[in-house]
């Protein structure tokens, strides 16, 4: 046993080799000098510290790893000094020095939470030293499974937010093509405020959301999915674009935790003919347009996105698809990766070029959204730096794409 006097240090105690380091607190010299004799005798591998109350312990407990606490210092009562150390430093080990006659306080504090109790001038040095070790141990074994349990926990709201986030498309025309693609920048495991939607309302038309929250975690993806879910239940009650927007715009501005947030997001309605369709482009990337003449951005008057400006305005364009055709949307994850060792990203013409590559070679639909992520992910040298969320939408004929 090495004793030596209190040294404040700034770091937690982590295991390391050596003795073990604890903290006596007892205002009585007798038992300080009893306890360190015991530790002696027992042949204890322990690094002692001595202080004389709680309000000393306070600046003697960085780098600690078991606290033996006396219950009867000057300036706590009974169990306030064990509640304050498992308040402030829940980590450490606690085992409780208790008189004979407070023998029940001992029986309390391990109910309260200390790791073991023992009674002055009932224990020996071996027994001393292994109650040190198995408390340290014990309140190991307990970190790792809060631990544990806090990754479940954590693992379990990610599904929930990734249940919301991705959902599934809501339609019912067999003419129609679908195929959606997510994923969080650099394959993180937190998920960012990237959603999308597609829904097939009561009266025939067809609309899909793509939508980006500035940010990434769990906050944002709490975000997407507000405002995915106040998308689809307005879509779903039949209700005019510019009117969606404008709840969607209500909902956000309520919801986010910080008035500088902001979502962009475009949404296409298409008609029951599946021949014209309605774009809104409210600060965020144009879809692309696959026909089999080729492959073109979309413009429409772009306004500032949601949470931002004025929220009577939502222009919009209307255009004719065709007969056969794909709608591709996507977030900015998609368009802002590098483009080898080169310093410019991919943007809105080089993805041109990659969906032109494609179908060049005979894909659509799913195959042809899986190679043009793949060489995008391909030419930045690995997972893209953002999140990402990829639409794709079509009526065609495959012998003509």
């Amino acid at each position: 046993m090495v004793a030596r006097d209190v040294v404040a240090e700034d770091k937690p105690y982590t295991e390391r080799p050596g003795p073990t380091p604890v903290l006596l607190i007892e205002d009585d010299d007798g038992d300080a000098l009893l306890v360190e004799e015991l530790l002696l005798d027992g042949g204890a591998s322990v690094e002692l510290r001595r202080v004389r109350s709680l309000a000393e312990a306070k600046s003697a407990l960085p780098g600690i790893a078991c606290v033996l606490l006396d219950l009867g210092l000057p300036d706590t009562h009974e169990l306030d000094g064990l509640g304050w150390l498992q308040e402030h430093v829940p980590q450490l080990a606690v085992v409780v020095l208790t008189g004979l006659a407070d023998e029940y306080l001992g029986e309390k504090a391990v109910r309260s939470g200390a790791q073991d109790y023992l009674v002055k001038g009932q224990v020996n040095g071996h027994v001393l030293d292994r109650v040190i070790r198995y408390a340290v141990e014990r309140e190991r074994a307990d970190e790792l499974q809060r631990q544990l349990r806090e990754a479940q926990i954590y693992a379990e709201e990610n599904d929930r937010l990734e249940r919301g986030l991705l959902p599934s498309p809501l339609v019912s025309d067999p003419t129609i093509t679908l195929a959606a693609r997510y994923s969080p920048g650099g394959q993180r495991l937190l998920l960012g405020g990237d959603f999308y939607d597609v829904v097939e309302a009561s009266d025939g038309w067809i609309h899909t959301v793509v939508g980006d929250v500035c940010g990434h975690g769990p906050d944002e993806a709490a975000l997407g999915v507000s405002m995915r879910v106040a998308w689809r239940t307005m879509v779903l009650a039949a209700r005019p674009a510019e009117e969606v927007l404008r709840v969607l715009d209500q909902v956000f501005d309520h919801e986010r935790y910080d008035p500088n947030l902001f979502t962009t997001l475009c949404m296409v309605s298409i008609d029951p003919t599946r021949t014209v369709a309605r774009i809104y482009l409210v600060g965020h990337p144009p879809p692309l347009l696959v026909t089999p003449t080729g492959v073109q951005e979309l413009s429409a008057p772009v306004r500032t996105p949601v949470g931002i400006g004025d929220r009577t305005r939502w222009p919009s364009r209307e255009l004719t698809l065709g007969e056969h055709w794909t709608l591709l949307l996507y977030t900015d994850g998609l368009i802002e990766g590098r483009v080898g060792t080169q310093r410019r990203r991919l943007d809105v013409d080089g993805l041109v070029d990659l969906v032109e590559d494609a179908r060049a070679r005979g894909l659509y639909d799913e195959p042809l959204l899986d190679d043009v992520i793949s060489r995008v992910r391909e030419l930045n040298g690995g997972d893209l730096d953002d999140d990402m969320a990829v639409v794709s939408l079509g009526r065609t004929a495959r012998s003509g794409l």
